[in-house]
């Protein structure tokens, strides 16, 4: 098949599925939210279509570059084989060009919406995603995610750039609180899928330590977490009303992350059906803890 047949084949949804829309969406939630948080309140209509439309673009590129180098390890994959690259239905060369073009992009509606920080703090996102968690951690070692998780910890620092134009104490305890939450997020996917990562010699913690000594690395990163959440309250950042949320949310998170380990314990192996509670939890859970700082910093500071 020539390339000119493969090409018409394309569409813009497949492109679109080339940015993993289904992954920004948390990861806008974590930008926009800080935006409220360091404003005050409402942070600008500019600026707050300017980091979505500058995020989506920015994380986007990193998804279409992480599909363009494992397409490969995608093709043997069950969950990725459909990927428009791994059926070969979009060109490689302008799989690469519209990564290059989203890359540029989004750096010019950050500059222009918000400032020259926002917009390196981006780039600074997609350098890691695509060059240190990509192409060196993730067929390397299984601490891959916990190293490369700084890239998902990057759209906060963003947000908040954004609005300041400076980053403080505050901004760097949310790239924390995103940076520990990623293990335990990814672990949960990579016990759904262990067979998946082991059939193309992807190193993730459960086929490379098993799934007792992950899930231990889940209940750590779980309490790191947990704990996280609880440091902007004692810093006065917060009132009452998000202690109460943060509460309620970290003890939902401690039931999902129980059962999990009750059924790791039990021996048996992992099933989809599982692990699949915590890991959709883990994203709620990441999004509304984000939301209620937003909110008890604007209606409740």
């Amino acid at each position: 098949m020539t390339t000119e047949a493969v090409a018409t084949r394309a569409t813009w949804r497949d492109y679109l599925v080339l940015t993993k829309p289904k992954v920004i969406s948390l990861l806008l939630v974590i930008a926009v939210t800080p935006m409220f948080v360091a404003a005050d309140g409402w942070p600008g209509l500019v600026p707050l279509l300017g980091v979505l439309a500058g995020g989506y673009m920015a994380a986007g590129a990193a998804g279409v570059f992480n599909m363009v180098y494992d397409r490969d390890i995608d093709k043997r994959m069950r969950r990725t084989a459909s990927r428009p690259i791994a059926e070969d239905r979009i060109p490689l060369t302008n799989a690469v060009l519209f990564a290059v073009a989203l890359t540029v992009g989004s750096a010019l509606v950050l500059i222009i919406t918000a400032n020259l920080l926002a917009a390196l703090l981006a780039w600074a996102g997609i350098a890691f995603y695509v060059l240190i968690y990509t192409m060196w951690l993730k067929r390397s070692t299984w601490h891959n995610i916990v190293i490369g998780g700084a890239a998902g910890a990057i759209p906060p620092l963003v947000g908040w750039a954004a609005v300041t134009g400076d980053l403080s104490l505050l901004a760097w305890l949310l790239f924390t609180l995103v940076f520990m939450w990623t293990p335990m997020h990814f672990w949960a996917l990579a016990l759904m899928i262990k067979k998946d990562y082991e059939a193309v010699g992807v190193p993730m913690a459960p086929s490379v330590i098993g799934e007792k000594a992950t899930m231990l690395q889940i209940v750590m990163y779980t309490v790191l977490t947990a704990m996280l959440t609880f440091i902007p309250f004692a810093l006065n950042e917060f009132s009452v009303m998000y202690l109460l949320a943060a509460l309620a949310l970290n003890l939902f998170l401690a039931f999902r992350v129980a059962s999990l380990w009750r059924a790791v314990q039990a021996g048996g192996g992992v099933d989809k059906a599982t692990a699949l509670p915590l890991y959709l939890y883990s994203m709620l859970y990441l999004a509304l803890i984000f939301v209620s700082m937003a909110v008890d910093r604007t209606f409740f500071a």
